[in-house]
């Protein structure tokens, strides 16, 4: 089992930038395949990136790619997700999670293939 507890949430005006952590504790972190998601109010939790085990395969959903960029270390059993030129329709409760499964496209941004979640930090995008 592994515990996730994600922070750097808050409130930033578009065009800024914010730097999301989750920190890992529990069985070893790099046994895990990772993800971030999201959720706005009213909508359905949505995939946001996810990074292999390893680190060496990354995706990201087309609504962040090329603003955002995922990445772990291991030695520190931490994920992080850099969020530059945030526009308000990325305000969201964001999640970590993982996954002990291997990274797949075809399943990586579907919440059920996902074992743990963290609690969700919030970031809001004013305009």
């Amino acid at each position: 089992q592994v515990q996730l507890v994600e922070s750097g949430g808050g409130l930033v005006q578009a065009g800024g930038s914010l730097r999301l952590s989750c920190a890992a504790s529990g069985r070893t972190f790099s046994s895990y395949a990772m993800g971030w998601f999201r959720q706005a109010p009213g909508e359905e939790r949505e995939f946001v990136a996810g990074i292999s085990k390893s680190g060496s395969t990354i995706y990201y959903a087309d609504s962040v790619k090329g603003r955002f960029t995922i990445s772990r270390d291991n030695a520190k059993n931490t994920l992080y997700l850099q969020m530059n030129s945030l526009k308000p329709e990325d305000t969201a409760v964001y999640y970590c999670a993982a996954t002990s499964r291997g990274l797949l496209a075809s399943t990586i941004a579907l919440t059920d293939e996902y074992d743990y979640w963290g609690q969700g930090t919030q970031v809001t995008v004013s305009s």
